[in-house]
């Protein structure tokens, strides 16, 4: 009996503890920002900053223009990802595993740095942009404003609506296609009558991912939008900028930006259960050898899609070495903006981004596997609660939780505002649902009837967990701890507000440095950035044993 109470009080204590930190870090700041959204100066509760927003166009066509931009983005980059999914998964595309690297690697990087780089190449001064005007005899205006913002996201965000549609591609079965061309369907009536809506749960749930993602984004249209401002653009400059700053009308449009995101959310997750199909691929979809004008054109689509991918990332490593002036390159190589970066006070910056992505990474696998064996193996209200919680953040925008922690951790007796430890929390805290998720997947697929073997045999349930499942699982979490690596180390929005001189990472020191029009310097640590993550990407196809990524 007193085994039994023993065991039971280690889940409990686990669970509570979790809990505890969920609450501190998590409901905490989030309940801060609604309270500190109604209070004005004088103590009173009001809603005035609210009716300040909608009542003034200034403000509240910011939040249109990011809706403008969004759908814009996440259509296009919803057709993108559906098409390069299907051409790569039925034809035989020459290069398709190191093309689905490629793919993978132009989403590794944060947007804002594909902005930069087609400033370089289409912006007023940029590489194309003088060909262009030069054989055309004409002065385009460059990248800038609404259409140059929806191209960098879009660019950047379909990778991510291509690895989830490939991975439900994978598990279709293909008679279903071939019944219907037996039938007379063309290519584009089976694609639209039978792939797309037996894949529209999974289109939705990428869909989502790039909306929320785009639509957070302050970064991309910071840099290119000019007179084109988005809400999230508003929201940095109200919390973090020069002049006119307003901490509780940053946190109105804090709350206003969590409803949005919160009715997304519950949307999709209301449409994708409606339109949820069971599928088991009894055939999988094998790649077709194909011919004449319809080979031609699918292997011209791919190439030229990955190209204009990866082409911020070719910019970046190839104007890294080259000497700048001010803003501009003289065209000589040079190897001075490495020199730069590896200066005493700027190296700091590189080591803190492993030295935080990593610590970051240690403490999202443990919590990670633990909350996802206790709400799949410990089922109670208790665990349920513990589920629902570590959701938000999946939710919440970065640049929120950013302001949140801000907010919550300024004063003691939990003063950790410019410190290291609120940096890796809030990276820790960003990552924690793709780690649950991902090992509540794999928990799910272990059968608990060899943990109760091991308990009969003896084992206790403790040991049980650490000797037998959490090996069994090691696998699937190390590939999904180095995919949250690589994007931990990209993470801007919530970084851009809670760093010092001090805590300064990689993207941060990479916009700091695009605002101040030190371009070398930014290429080179976006180098690095790149190189890192590229390195990661290979090391996570030796550890999974797969040659591409399908969600």
């Amino acid at each position: 009996m007193n085994t039994a109470k023993k065991k039971l009080n280690i889940w409990l204590v686990l669970a509570l503890a979790i809990l505890a930190l969920f609450l501190i870090f998590v409901v905490y700041p989030i309940g801060l920002i609604l309270y500190k959204s109604i209070l004005m100066e004088d103590g009173t509760i009001s809603f005035s900053y609210f009716t300040k927003f909608f009542s003034k166009k200034f403000y509240w066509s910011t939040l249109v223009n990011s809706f403008k931009v969004t759908i814009a983005s996440t259509l296009v980059s919803a057709v993108l990802g559906l098409i390069m999914a299907y051409l790569l998964r039925s034809i035989k595309i020459k290069g398709s595993k190191y093309l689905n690297i490629l793919i993978v690697i132009s989403y590794l990087s944060p947007p804002f740095i594909g902005a930069y780089a087609w400033v370089q190449l289409l912006g007023r001064n940029g590489v194309i942009t003088r060909i262009l005007n030069s054989v055309f005899n004409a002065k385009l205006g460059g990248i800038y404003g609404f259409a140059g913002i929806v191209l960098v996201f879009s660019l950047q965000s379909f990778p991510l609506v291509y690895m989830y549609v490939s991975g439900a591609l994978k598990n279709l079965d293909n008679s279903l296609n071939e019944a219907a061309e037996s039938l007379g369907c063309s290519t584009v009536q089976r694609v639209w009558k039978v792939i797309v809506p037996l894949i529209t749960p999974t289109l939705l749930a990428s869909s989502l991912l790039v909306f929320m993602r785009v639509f957070s984004d302050f970064g991309t249209p910071m840099l290119i939008g000019e007179g084109y401002k988005t809400f999230p653009v508003l929201l940095y400059s109200q919390f973090m900028g020069e002049v006119s700053t307003d901490a509780h009308y940053a946190a109105a449009l804090c709350v206003i930006v969590i409803v949005i995101t919160l009715v997304l959310f519950f949307l999709q997750k209301y449409i994708g259960n409606r339109l949820t199909y069971s599928m088991s691929a009894l055939k999988p979809m094998e790649p077709q050898k194909v011919t004449g004008i319809r080979n031609v054109l699918a292997h011209g689509f791919v190439y030229l899609v990955v190209l204009a991918a990866i082409l911020p990332q070719l910019t970046v490593i190839t104007t890294s070495f080259l000497e700048t002036r001010g803003a501009s390159y003289t065209g000589q190589f040079t190897l001075q903006n490495y020199k730069n970066i590896i200066m005493p006070k700027n190296i700091s910056t590189i080591t803190n981004t492993y030295l935080f992505g990593l610590a970051a990474i240690i403490l999202v696998v443990i919590l990670g596997v633990l909350i996802s064996y206790l709400t799949v193996r410990k089922r109670s209200f208790l665990t349920s609660i513990l589920d629902t919680l570590t959701m938000f953040p999946y939710i919440i925008p970065g640049s929120v939780l950013g302001i949140s922690f801000l907010y919550a951790f300024n004063k003691k007796p939990l003063l950790l505002s410019g410190t290291a430890i609120i940096v890796i929390i809030s990276l820790c805290i960003r990552r924690m649902p793709y780690t649950i998720r991902s090992s509540t997947a794999i928990i799910g697929q272990i059968s608990p009837s060899v943990e109760e073997a091991a308990i009969s045999l003896g084992s206790t349930e403790v040991k049980t967990f650490v000797k037998i499942t959490v090996p069994m699982m090691m696998a699937g979490v190390l590939s999904g701890a180095i995919m949250s690596w690589i994007t931990l180390i990209s993470e801007l929005s919530s970084s851009i507000i809670l760093y010092t001189s001090k805590t300064q990472t990689l993207t941060v020191a990479i916009y700091t440095e695009v605002i101040r029009s030190n371009f070398g310097n930014a290429a080179a640590y976006s180098t690095v950035l790149t190189i890192t993550s590229v390195l990661s990407l290979l090391l996570f196809f030796k550890v999974s044993g797969s040659e591409d990524i399908s969600v």
